[in-house]
């Protein structure tokens, strides 16, 4: 075998990432030590002055935010969260030896760090069930659960053992109740999966580690800067897990297509130091395209105007910018640690599909769809819009103790507060009013008596069981109970009821809060939010595309297939989560889609689809640029992309799948979400929509007006030129090489 020709001094001096990767390669080991230093400093960091994760629901200028506010003006010992701790006694609460140790255990937690306040099992408004063998505590904290120290909650558990030490089951649930978050075990399942998959597409022991070990450097960081801005923003408990989600499956899946090119470079007979720049140049570029399409559709989540959200596309963004340094700056490095011996350890024949006189089942599936385009354009555009269906029927709500996982102090709370007093008691509503502070006390008092009357009759409440006013009788706290649990239908159309028909027609200035009536204006607030925010992506992306490939077509084109491919993972999404279907066998409990995910799923799945699609297309454009022929183009693309897409695909298909494992449902949720949508994208949308639609257009899916092509501007990373390997190629595809 001959050695390839160098390439063009002028053409390598042009480009900033083969500049990066030269670096890389001539420092490899310093570049891999300078990263071993920055994942040690960013663990230390986040050791030292990290924070903690919490989840802040709270949603301004909405009518639960004013109940709220309403509380911390006229009732500021009552307007923190509360913690609830169910007490269940076989000889009953009302035990002289059971009594004496809650009283006892009541009189340490009043004196805990942030208690404001603590209702009694035992005296006016006890709750405590028809048989007298439950009981529910409810300690009141000074601040939003976002705000109180782990410290001071972990207090009051410390104390209520003195109950437990009495005989009595003792659970904990609430806003306020302490809540485990971090590594679920999910994340070595779907490692183990991928190397699984790696040493299947690879056939090397070395090509499988690079990728792996790129990814792990890149993910540690990004979640160790993610524990670190914890302590200044509120990142909800799901944010590192779903992080770390994507994180792992975008860095394998950047670091392998990168790879893969720089495989084929060395077939093609160039050397590692030339061959590792080309790879950054061609293969490096699309990740860079698309990696900043994930990071940008995740950030614009902050114009939402919704902190919770924007904190999870916060983290998110973070990670999948640690995997894009990563894959340019230690991937190349460890490449050339390597050099030729990448391949040296096979478990298989190595086997590239890549090479345009190369006949591959690639080819012979793409030239088949290119002879009947429309029939298979239609066919697999019916099966996205079928997969789409339940979408029609999404319920946004928010995940409450009875999503937590069975066996759990949260869940176990949860179902014996909904057995023994009824469902609504696990999130009882909120209701303040505020009366004229001229009135005397006892007409506040009488209209207070009317709108707890009011309330008690309205259909959906099962109770009012307190009301109370303030120390100058001006304003008014009411608990009213709903017949159904927080996240049923029934308990949002209360909330709804009641201030359209039953507060607007009460004295005074009324509100609805608590926990529950947030979590429904979140989702209210999100449904109506989301077409804005999926518009705003979608253009975002459109341009992004236009200017990267100068043809109004494709990004049209790439913008209509990614919203089928979406909306289709979303239908199988509420089809399991939200109808129930196989929620068995998956271990998940069926209610509302999280508010927040479909934005979530959309950002990452929006970016995660354009990966792909700067992949492929870029090739198909090399093809195209070398042949100038539009039909041989795209399956010469597709036969030289198809096998490296479908195994990225598949790496991160059994990466967000391993999620499944975790105890929390928005992470079931999350990746399971991801898991059907980068299938369904890289399968049915990549190899079949994709050629058929090129294929109608032809040579026309490259033409853009000479007007809008002068508008637009130049962001070329990588100069206009053929492929480096092809260029190897003579005519019949024979590489000069041999």
């Amino acid at each position: 075998m001959s050695t390839a020709q160098p390439l063009d001094s002028t053409t390598t001096h042009r480009s900033p990432l083969r500049a990066v990767a030269r670096f890389s390669v001539a420092h490899r080991w310093l570049v891999i030590t300078g990263w071993i230093l920055l994942l040690a400093v960013g663990i230390a960091g986040n050791r030292a002055v990290g924070g903690s994760f919490v989840n802040d629901l709270s949603v301004s200028g909405t009518d639960s935010q004013a109940a709220y506010d309403a509380m911390r003006t006229q009732f500021p010992q009552l307007s923190g969260d509360p913690l609830q701790i169910v007490i269940r006694a076989e000889q009953g609460v009302g035990d002289p030896a059971v009594r004496t140790a809650v009283q006892d255990t009541l009189a340490r937690i009043r004196t805990s760090p942030d208690v404001a306040a603590v209702q009694s099992p035992y005296g006016p408004g006890a709750a405590v069930s028809a048989d007298g063998s439950t009981a529910i505590i409810t300690v009141v904290f000074a601040q939003r659960a976002k705000d109180i120290p782990p410290a001071s909650v972990q207090a009051v558990e410390t104390a209520a053992t003195g109950i437990r030490d009495a005989g009595v089951q003792v659970e904990y649930g609430g806003p306020a109740a302490a809540t485990e978050t971090g590594p679920s075990g999910s994340e070595v399942v779907g490692l183990l999966a991928a190397i699984v998959v790696l040493l299947v597409v690879f056939g090397s022991l070395f090509a499988m580690v690079v990728p792996l070990v790129t990814a792990l450097f890149a993910l540690g960081l990004g979640i160790s800067i993610v524990g670190i801005a914890s302590a200044w923003v509120s990142i909800g408990t799901a944010g590192p897990v779903v992080a770390a989600m994507i994180g792992l499956g975008v860095g394998i899946d950047y670091a392998l297509l990168i790879v893969t090119r720089h495989r084929e470079g060395l077939l093609a007979g160039h050397d590692a130091a030339e061959s590792i720049p080309i790879a950054l140049g061609t293969a490096g570029r699309s990740v860079l395209v698309a990696g900043s399409t994930v990071i940008v559709a995740l950030l614009s989540l902050f114009l939402i105007g919704i902190p919770f959200v924007s904190a999870l596309g916060l983290a998110s963004a973070i990670t999948v910018g640690a995997t894009l340094l990563a894959a340019v700056t230690l991937l190349p490095a460890l490449l050339a640690v390597f050099g030729g011996n990448l391949d040296r350890i096979r478990v298989r024949p190595l086997r590239l599909d890549h090479g345009a006189g190369r006949e591959s089942g690639w080819h012979r599936w793409t030239r088949r769809i290119q002879r009947r385009p429309w029939p298979y354009l239609v066919a697999s555009s019916v099966v996205l819009l079928v997969l789409a269906v339940p979408l029609l029927s999404i319920r946004l709500g928010t995940a409450d103790g009875g999503s937590a996982p069975v066996g759990s102090t949260a869940r176990t709370s949860y179902d014996l507060v909904a057995s023994e007093f009824g469902p609504g008691w696990t999130g009882p509503l909120l209701v303040t009013a505020q009366y004229d502070a001229t009135a005397s006390r006892a007409q506040t008092q009488s209209w207070l008596d009317a709108l707890r009357s009011d309330l008690a009759t309205t259909p959906g409440v099962a109770a009012v069981p307190s009301a109370t006013l303030n120390a100058p009788g001006n304003a008014a706290v009411l608990s009213v109970v709903p017949t159904g649990a927080p996240q049923d239908r029934s308990t949002e159309d209360l909330v709804h009821r009641l201030r359209s028909q039953v507060l607007p027609q009460a004295e005074g200035a009324t509100h609805v809060g608590g926990q529950t009536a947030t979590a429904i204006d979140l989702a209210d607030r999100l449904g109506q939010r989301l077409p804005w925010f999926i518009a705003l992506v979608i253009g975002l992306g459109v341009l992004l595309l236009l200017v990267e490939f100068r043809s109004v077509f494709i990004p049209v084109k790439a913008a209509l297939m990614n919203l089928l491919s979406v909306g289709a993972a979303y239908g199988v999404v509420v089809a399991v989560f939200q109808w129930g279907w196989l929620s068995g066998p998956l271990g998940v409990r069926p209610g509302p889609i999280e508010s927040f995910a479909p934005m979530m799923l959309f950002a990452v799945l929006f970016g995660l689809s354009m990966d792909y699609e700067v992949f492929l297309l870029s090739r198909v454009r090399e093809e195209y640029q070398r042949t100038d022929d539009a039909g041989p183009a795209v399956a010469n693309g597709i036969a030289a992309t198809a096998r490296v897409i479908t195994a990225a695909a598949s790496v991160m298909v059994v990466v967000f799948a391993s999620f499944l494992l975790n105890d929390q449902r928005v992470v079931n949720l999350f990746g399971f979400g991801l898991a059907v949508a980068i299938a369904i994208d890289a399968t049915l949308v990549r190899l079949v929509l994709v050629p058929a639609a090129m294929a109608i257009a032809g040579r026309r899916a490259w033409w853009v007006p000479r007007w809008l092509d002068r508008l637009l501007p130049q962001i070329h990373v990588e100069p206009p030129q053929l492929d480096p390997f092809e260029a190897e190629l003579d005519p019949t595809g024979t590489s000069a090489s041999r």
